[in-house]
């Protein structure tokens, strides 16, 4: 008797613990088995906004199941992104930043003040784009050239605003170094993102800025923004009347990159799975066409090559906005 009582407790015990063993195995093959959310941190618009669409559209073919896009913008970014490194790491929540996200925690600090977030929080999966930022004004503003926009603001510095994602974000940043370097002053005027900044410029409200090609080129085509200058390498195959400013003299260069990162802690098998379904992605026709169609093109890392990339990023963008020092 006390034997077979015996054999029945160990089989209460054993049993839904191998039990629970299985749909644990089950539960990692299976994912996702749900939606995933993708946090792009600005308002819709963006450069980010316009690079995660089409990719999490075609991840989602890839993965099946959908991934769906949720805007959460303010703080120039921040909001969004110390949301994502706040989630659970279980592959459901995922972040689509721009090279802002390495800036801000920096910004935080030489603002004396606790970081939303820190960089070791997320994980990189891949990156997708990496454009240099153009200098756009209206098409109605008197400005025909580069050398025409850099003499005015000269002559009557504080005169004109430019505006950006906020402070420290990747619309902020470029203008900043310009400034520095060519010894400019112009008002700073921070919006919600480049998609309200862009708004702003075509309204009147501010007089320039600084934005990845996929924010304008629809609008410099149609004729209503003008292309001064953008902070790359030789000419951009979007903007190849454009100069760089290292070909006007400016020595300085920038590049707005878009790429997905996961909550840190998130188990190896999903960040793989996840990973895989952005390499089809960055693959996939519709995908480059949506992209190529907004002027940008796919500039894929996969994490590895990422991971190296922005913290060598990172530590360049720390020395800038120690430089640009701390902003009222």
């Amino acid at each position: 008797m006390k034997n077979y009582d015996r054999r029945r407790i160990l089989q209460s015990v054993a049993l839904p613990a191998l039990a629970s063993l299985g749909l644990g195995a089950h539960a990692q093959e299976a994912y996702p088995s749900r939606a995933v959310t993708v946090v792009v941190p600005f308002p819709p618009g963006g450069v980010a906004d316009v690079v995660g669409r089409p990719v999490a559209e075609a991840m989602g073919r890839y993965l099946q199941q959908p991934m769906v896009i949720e805007n959460k913008g303010g703080a120039g970014g921040g909001i969004g992104m110390a949301q994502v490194a706040r989630a659970r790491p279980d592959g459901y929540t995922l972040l689509m930043a721009l090279s802002s996200v390495v800036v801000l925690p920096e910004a935080d600090r030489v603002m004396r003040r606790a970081p939303m977030f820190e960089l070791n929080q997320l994980v990189p999966i891949a990156r997708f784009t990496a454009d240099p930022t153009v200098l756009v004004v209206r098409a109605d503003s008197p400005w025909k050239t580069y050398a025409e926009f850099a003499a005015y603001v000269k002559t009557a510095p504080g005169k004109l605003a430019f505006g950006s994602s906020g402070n420290y974000g990747t619309m902020h940043v470029p203008m900043e170094q310009w400034k520095a370097a060519t010894g400019s002053f112009l008002l700073h005027v921070p919006y919600t993102g480049a998609g309200p900044a862009v708004v702003a410029l075509l309204a009147g409200q501010i007089d320039a800025l600084s934005t990845g090609p996929s924010s304008v080129v629809q609008q410099v085509k149609a004729g209503r923004l003008r292309a001064l200058a953008h902070w790359g390498e030789g000419r951009l195959a979007v903007l190849p009347e454009v100069p760089s400013l290292r070909e006007l003299g400016v020595p300085i260069g920038y590049s707005q990159w878009a790429g997905l990162f996961a909550p840190a802690g998130t188990p190896p098998e999903v960040l793989a799975r996840l990973g895989e379904a952005a390499r089809f992605a960055a693959q996939d026709a519709r995908a480059a066409q949506s992209l190529v169609a907004a002027g940008s093109v796919f500039q894929f890392q996969d994490a590895p090559a990422f991971a190296r990339f922005v913290q060598a990023d990172a530590q360049a963008m720390a020395r800038v906005v120690q430089g640009i020092g701390k902003v009222d």
